[in-house]
């Protein structure tokens, strides 16, 4: 299957130790979303749409109310990227 870039780009961070923080409003729907690297940097090219066709594509999920992390499918959607460390 594949992915569009702004996805790609997505799950190689989470691939490397990044996470999804869902903002909800007062019901308890997810009306926002921020990416946060694992240095802690907010990504800004993320949108609530990315987030949802990637929770569609069940390439992320939560735990325990937990930030929104990579899963098994979603590495295995992600293609190899030269790392700059």
């Amino acid at each position: 299957m594949d992915i569009s870039r702004p996805e790609q780009r997505i799950l190689h961070l989470l691939a490397q130790g990044g996470s999804i923080t869902p903002i909800k409003d007062e019901r308890g729907q997810i009306v926002a979303a921020q990416c946060f690297t694992r240095e802690g940097w907010q990504l800004s090219a993320f949108d609530l749409a990315l987030f949802r066709k990637l929770k569609r594509r069940r390439a992320i999920s939560s735990t325990g109310s937990q930030p929104y992390r990579i899963t098994r499918h979603g590495l295995e959607l992600v293609r190899s990227q030269p790392d700059n460390r």
